[in-house]
């Protein structure tokens, strides 16, 4: 079993990155905007202030009370959309439930939608394009590949079946009310899933030789953060697979600077 392990894959990346951030005229600058203070929203942000000061990054942390009104978050989105000095926007997720994350979502400038949650992003989505980047650094082909995707979220599972198909897979995709899972998962080169039930996945679903790359990620109360495939039980069967944590997290960063850095070459 080879592991695909994100963070050799990313300090590849990063010294990239680093590089095209210099040659910029401008000091890039991410507002990220949060809601709350949930504890995985914080460890989320925290990682990403991490990799913008490696690389050279300015961050725009903007936290605000759970309890504000979605047009006041309209409002403050607005301001940074108009806001010159900033390249990109994020809205960290999950929101609180009064407010409708659709249309919080579509606020956001195209121009400066990082994240690639708009309708139609200017931007690859930063999981989707997360994973493109982990697949080629390990020189794993999609073209003509049989694409498994488990999830179909508007934001992580669509997005990465879409770019599978672009890449030129046959993708079939799955979710809640699909039948014969397991049939359609063991029949594929590569099963990728997003659908947030950690280590659901296990030895039924799988077959020898296979690609697997686990996009979920859980706080587990005894076993700390573990994906949507229970890695113990398959990784003696698959050929390849990512480590969670340590896998397609790593490379969600990244990507989400590198459409930042995108976006910067369009300004300036």
């Amino acid at each position: 079993m080879i592991l695909l392990d994100g963070r050799v894959a990313r300090e590849h990346h990063t010294q990239l990155l680093i590089e095209r951030v210099k040659n910029l005229s401008v000091t890039p600058c991410l507002t990220i905007i949060q809601v709350g203070n949930r504890p995985d929203s914080d460890s989320y942000v925290k990682a990403k202030k991490s990799f913008a000061e490696k690389v050279g990054i300015q961050i725009n942390h903007i936290q605000l009370d759970e309890k504000i009104s979605q047009n006041d978050l309209l409002s403050t989105i607005k301001k940074y959309n108009e806001d010159d000095s900033t390249q990109g926007i994020i809205v960290q997720l999950p929101l609180p439930e009064h407010i409708k994350s659709d249309i919080i979502l579509e606020s956001v400038n195209q121009k400066k939608d990082v994240d690639g949650l708009t309708c139609n992003p200017k931007f690859m989505p930063a999981t989707a394009k997360g994973v493109k980047e982990l697949l080629r650094f390990y020189k794993i082909e999609l073209a003509g590949k049989k694409v498994t995707v488990l999830g179909r979220s508007k934001l992580v599972g669509g997005p990465i079946a879409q770019m599978c198909h672009e890449e030129g897979a046959k993708v079939t995709v799955c979710h809640s009310t699909t039948e014969n899972i397991p049939e359609k998962t063991k029949s594929a080169d590569i099963v990728i899933v997003a659908i947030g039930k950690p280590q659901l996945i296990n030895e039924n679903y799988l077959t020898k030789g296979q690609i697997v790359i686990d996009v979920g990620i859980t706080r587990h109360i005894e076993e700390g953060l573990v994906g949507d495939v229970d890695f113990e039980k398959v990784k003696d069967i698959v050929k390849m697979i990512t480590p969670v944590p340590g896998g397609v997290g790593q490379m969600t960063v990244l990507a989400l600077f590198e459409n930042l850095i995108d976006a910067c070459y369009d300004i300036v």
